[in-house]
Parts: structure tokens; C-alpha cells; sequence
């Protein structure tokens, strides 16, 4: 009999003389079409294992006298390749000073090999076949991250290691390709860029600050020339009194004023 865990589930069963060789699928149906029962050695395989079948195993044979077997089981999750990039977008130099007097400045690239979802492995970096720094965990499903610092004009080669006790995936490191130094030209050209999009956008809203000035004293303009067509101005015309006609009085009183017409 096979059984599973510290409960003892049965998952397999074999019966010679009775000629029954039966596997079970356990309370939790984590074994369901997994397993397979050889007839003639009485070994269980595990197909498409998982880490979920890790644990104790225990084989009962019983005859004249019973006998039990114990195996312990560890599944290792498929390791992925490490992922190496470079630790920040931007240049970055840190200077060391020498013990004389005089100091020198050397540039470093900053870098950061990164795995995800593992679990029991061990994440390295190596120069050359020395190991430099490792990090290792026995969590399942973690992310690991592990940060290197290398000369921009470094000769010797890197490489990002991540392994566990069956298996092992190796990455190496291209500096020419991740660690570049920051140019004077480039440098210069970014600060031109910026001045020029901010030269740019003064340029614009000055435009529109002219554009709406201007609409607003055109409208003013046409306001006031409403207002004086409202008025008309009439020239009065006067007469001077003749004293012969008889239709006007001596006595009467005539005034003459300016008309304003208005519309």
C-alpha cells in the first residue's frame, strides 16, 4: 500500500494474489489521473508532479512480517532564466578617493538581477567563476532582487546565477549594451531641448494673450461707434423776419433752437 502525508491517505493499493492493483485520487483530488501503479515492481510514478505533492510517502508491504518505507518528496518549481537591467534610467557616478593627497573619480553602473515567483533557489552574481554576493530564500512564490556595481569600461565578465539543489539557469552580463557612460553632447542637447520647448510655449501663450487684447479692442471700438450713430445732429436753419408779412405779429415772440434728432 501507498500512502500520502501525515494522515496516511491511501493513494495505491496493490493485492497480488487477489490480482487488484488500484489507485486513488486522495480527500482533495490533488492525485486525480496522476498516478500510475507498475504491476510488476509495485513503483507509484507521479506524473505532471507539483509542488502541492511534496511531502512524506510511505510504501506498507506485508507478508509474513510488515514492513514500512519512508520517502520524503521536495518538488522544485520550473526556475525561470534571471533578468538583468540596468538599476536607474539615468547616469550615475560615485567617486572613490585614493590615499594620496590626489583623488580620482571612476564611473559605476548600477545594476539589479531580478527573478520572480521562486521559491528554495538561490540568486548570484559571479566575476568570472568567483562569487561576488548571493541571496537565497526558502519561501514559495517570492520575487528576488540582487544589485551589482560595475566599471563603465570593465574588461571582465558577469553573470547573474539562480539555482536550486536539481537545476540552474545563468545569464550574462553585456556592459557594452547596459552601462554606458553620459555624454557631454547628450547632456547639452537635452538641456537645449528643454529650453527650447519652454522658449516654445512662452512663445504661445504670449500669441494668445495679443490675439484676445486684440479681439477685445476691436469690440470696444465697434461699441463706441454704435453709440455715436445713435445721435444725429441736425443744423437749424434761421430766417430772417420780414416785416412786411402779415402773418406774423410784431407782438409775437419767435425762438429758434437746436434739434436733436435722436433714432
Amino acid at each position: 500500500m501507498w500512502k500520502f502525508g501525515a494522515e496516511k491517505t491511501l493513494i495505491a493499493e496493490i493485492n497480488v494474489e487477489g490480482g487488484s492493483f488500484n489507485t486513488f485520487d486522495g480527500p482533495d483530488g490533488r492525485f486525480r489521473d496522476r498516478l500510475q501503479l507498475d504491476h510488476q515492481t509495485g513503483s507509484l510514478t507521479i506524473t505532471n508532479i507539483r509542488t502541492e505533492h511534496a511531502g512524506l510517502y510511505l510504501i506498507t508491504i506485508s507478508g509474513k512480517t510488515e514492513t514500512e518505507y519512508r520517502f520524503s518528496v521536495t518538488v522544485y518549481p520550473h526556475l525561470p532564466v534571471p533578468v538583468i537591467n540596468r538599476n536607474c534610467s539615468c547616469c550615475s557616478c560615485s567617486s572613490s578617493s585614493s590615499s594620496s593627497s590626489s583623488s580620482s573619480s571612476s564611473s559605476y553602473c548600477s545594476l539589479l538581477c531580478s527573478v520572480v515567483n521562486v521559491g528554495h533557489v538561490t540568486l548570484s552574481w559571479y566575476k568570472g567563476n568567483s562569487l561576488l554576493s548571493s541571496i537565497s530564500v526558502s519561501d514559495l512564490s517570492i520575487s528576488l532582487s540582487l544589485p551589482l556595481e560595475v566599471e563603465y569600461q570593465e574588461k571582465n565578465s558577469y553573470s547573474c546565477v539562480i539555482n536550486n539543489p536539481i537545476t540552474n539557469h545563468t545569464t550574462h552580463l553585456d556592459i557594452t549594451q547596459l552601462c554606458h557612460t553620459c555624454s557631454v553632447s547628450d547632456s547639452t542637447s537635452k538641456v537645449l531641448i528643454s529650453v527650447a520647448a519652454a522658449a516654445g510655449s512662452l512663445l504661445i501663450v504670449a500669441a494668445v494673450v495679443i490675439v484676445c487684447i486684440c479681439r477685445k479692442c476691436r469690440q470696444t471700438d465697434k461699441e463706441a461707434e454704435t453709440h455715436e450713430d445713435e445721435i444725429t445732429y441736425i443744423e437749424p436753419t434761421f430766417y430772417k423776419r420780414d416785416a412786411q408779412k402779415p402773418d406774423v405779429k410784431e407782438d409775437d415772440d419767435v425762438e429758434y433752437a437746436l434739434i436733436v434728432k435722436r433714432r
